[in-house]
C-alpha cells in the first residue's frame, strides 16, 4: 500500500490520505472580508481533487488583521454567512475534511495584492494603521506599526475566539492558527520583531506566551475532537532571529496543551532572510520538530512530485505532505499521484470515465463519508 494514500486521523477527524492542500491567499473577498463566487469555484474545484484535507486560505480575525483589503475574514456574522454558503456548496458534492487558517497579519497588514505590487498601502490608497508586538516595521522603508497594549492583546485574543466559534458554527472540521510567514503570532515569537519589556517579550518563554494563550483560548471553544493545529516558520533565516531549536520548544509547549498537529514552513518575517531553495528544502525542519515533539507534522516546501511525497511519508519525515502552488497548477494532482503510486483516490462519479486505460480502479466515490 502507498504510504501517501494511507488513512490518517487528526483527533477525531479521519483523513482518507496524507495529502493536505495548504492555505493559499486568493485576495478575492469583497472588501468586507466576505467570500465570493470566486471562493465557491476555486475551493469547490480543490474539494474534488481527492486530497486528504483542504485548508482554506489565511482568514482574518479582525478587519485590521487582513493582509490586503480583499482578504477573507471571519470577524463578522456576515463573513460567516458568506463562507458558510461556500462550505454548504462543497458539502453537497464532497466529503473532503475542511480546515480554516485563522490569522492576523500584524505589521504585514494593509498591503496591496501581489499582482498590484504587494507594497504597504497608505490611508489614501485604502490602507490602515497596523499593529504589532513592538513598533518595528517589516521593512526599513515602511512606517512603524503601533505596539499593542494590554487592551489590544485582549481584543485580538477575543477575536481569534470569536472566529473559532464562527468556524465551528458553519461546520468547518479543523482550525489551523497562523504563527508563520512573519504575521502577528510569528512576530511575537521572533526576537527580531518582539522587543517588548513586559510579560510578552524578552525570554523565549515570554515570547511564546501570547501565541500559546491564543491557542489555549481557541482550543477551549472549538468542539472537542475537532483538531486545532499551528502553522510555524521553523526559522527566520536571519542571524539572531527565530530558529529551529526555539520552534522545537514551541512545538513541545503546544503538544503539552493538546495541539493536534504542526504545519512546518519557514521565513517571511524579514526581507533579510536567506534560504537555499530546492525540492523539499523545508522537510528537514518538519522532521526535526516531529522527532523532538511527537506532534503530527505537515511538511511543505517545493514538494511537487508524487514519488517525493511518498518517500517523505514512508520515511517518517512527516505524517502529512502539504501541496499548494502545485495544486493550483494541477488541481487533480492527487489523482495523478494515485495513478503513479498504484493507489485509489476519491473522485465524483461524473468524472470516473476520465481514468486512463489501465487505471479503471483508480477512483472511489468522493461523497463516501459525507456528514
Amino acid at each position: 500500500m502507498s504510504a501517501l494514500f494511507s488513512p490518517y486521523a487528526l483527533g477525531d477527524l479521519a483523513l482518507p490520505n496524507r495529502i493536505v492542500i495548504a492555505p493559499m491567499c486568493m485576495y478575492s473577498a469583497d472588501g468586507d472580508g466576505n467570500a465570493t463566487d470566486w471562493h465557491l469555484i476555486h475551493l469547490g474545484s480543490l474539494a474534488l481533487s481527492g486530497a486528504g484535507m483542504l485548508i482554506l486560505e489565511a482568514t482574518a480575525v479582525e478587519a485590521i488583521g487582513r493582509i490586503s483589503p480583499t482578504d477573507l475574514g471571519l470577524w463578522s456574522d456576515a463573513n460567516a454567512a458568506a463562507l458558510g454558503r461556500v462550505v454548504d456548496g462543497i458539502r453537497r458534492y464532497s466529503a473532503i475534511p475542511l480546515a480554516v487558517q485563522l490569522a492576523h497579519a500584524g505589521r504585514k497588514a494593509s498591503s496591496a495584492a501581489p499582482w498590484n505590487g504587494g507594497q504597504l498601502l497608505s490611508a489614501e490608497q485604502g490602507g490602515w494603521t497596523c499593529v504589532a508586538p513592538s513598533a518595528l516595521p517589516h521593512a526599513d522603508t515602511e512606517p512603524a506599526p503601533v505596539a499593542l497594549d494590554a487592551a489590544g492583546l485582549v481584543r485580538i485574543r477575543a477575536a481569534f475566539v470569536a472566529a473559532a466559534r464562527r468556524a465551528a458554527a458553519i461546520g468547518l472540521d479543523c482550525i489551523e492558527l497562523h504563527a508563520a510567514h512573519g504575521y502577528l503570532l510569528h512576530q511575537f515569537l521572533s526576537p527580531l520583531s518582539n522587543i517588548r519589556d513586559d510579560a510578552y517579550g524578552g525570554s523565549l518563554d515570554a515570547r511564546l506566551r501570547f501565541p500559546l494563550e491564543v491557542f489555549d483560548a481557541v482550543r477551549a471553544v472549538f468542539p472537542a475532537g475537532k483538531p486545532v493545529g499551528m502553522r510555524v516558520s521553523a526559522t527566520d533565516g536571519v542571524d539572531g532571529g527565530w530558529e529551529l531549536e526555539q520552534s522545537i520548544a514551541f512545538a513541545q509547549a503546544l503538544k503539552a496543551r493538546g495541539c493536534d498537529f504542526i504545519h512546518v514552513s519557514s521565513g517571511g518575517l524579514s526581507p533579510r532572510q536567506k534560504f537555499a531553495l530546492g525540492p523539499g528544502y523545508q522537510v528537514p525542519f518538519a522532521e526535526r520538530i516531529r522527532a523532538a515533539s511527537g506532534l503530527p507534522t505537515i511538511a511543505v516546501g517545493l514538494i511537487t512530485d508524487a514519488a517525493h511525497a511518498e518517500a517523505i511519508v514512508a520515511g517518517g519525515q512527516a505524517d502529512l505532505v502539504g501541496v499548494a502552488r502545485a495544486m493550483l497548477y494541477d488541481p487533480r494532482w492527487p489523482w495523478h499521484a494515485a495513478a503513479q503510486l498504484g493507489a485509489r483516490v476519491n473522485a465524483p462519479q461524473q468524472y470516473w470515465r476520465s481514468a486512463p486505460r489501465g487505471t479503471h480502479e483508480l477512483f472511489v466515490d468522493a461523497k463516501v463519508g459525507m456528514r
